[in-house]
């Protein structure tokens, strides 16, 4: 009996036939790169925006190999709580409205356009102090896999990686 492999051939074995392999950026300049391609591309994000007044309201957008892409909205007062992002590097782009980032470094009014990018164990925490909605973009790498929560005390000096040990029970990884 002839199995497809016999009859075909090995489809891995003609690259022309496989499907172009996905960009992926190598640095953190091209993960901001792709956040502010993104982020020009209004027609792919804008449609798919929602807003709630009981929970913030989150998409996955887009992944990739190594990485992946939420889009957020964000009624005014609502925040994300004091946390990190466990493993992961990112990059924050504000793409609607105006959010506050508060760290161990201050606090940081973000507008339209503006971007943070963080590295693994960064502490902070995103609200929207406007009294219009904001809408943000946020590019994981790697992938989101843990967010635990922090209490107030633990982001003095914007990093914690023993906060996240003691909070893992806590742990979502949702943006």
């Amino acid at each position: 009996m002839n199995s497809d492999v016999q009859i075909a051939g090995d489809p891995l074995a003609i690259p022309h036939l496989l499907p172009p392999v996905p960009a992926h950026p190598a640095t953190v300049a091209g993960f901001v790169g792709l956040a502010r391609s993104i982020a020009a591309d209004r027609a792919s994000w804008a449609p798919l925006v929602r807003y709630d007044t009981t929970t913030r309201w989150y998409h996955r957008l887009r992944t990739g190999p190594g990485y992946e892409v939420w889009l957020l909205s964000w009624v005014p007062g609502q925040g994300s709580g004091r946390h990190d992002h466990g493993p992961s590097s990112g990059v924050l782009t504000v793409l609607e409205g105006e959010l506050t980032e508060h760290a161990g470094s201050g606090h940081h009014t973000l507008r339209a356009g503006a971007q943070r990018v963080f590295a693994p164990g960064y502490v902070h925490e995103v609200v929207n102090d406007a009294l219009a909605p904001a809408v943000s973009l946020h590019i994981y790498f790697p992938g989101l896999t843990e967010m635990p929560m922090l209490p107030a005390s633990d982001t003095a000096a914007g990093h914690s990686a023993s906060a996240r040990c003691a909070s893992s029970a806590r742990e979502s990884a949702a943006p």
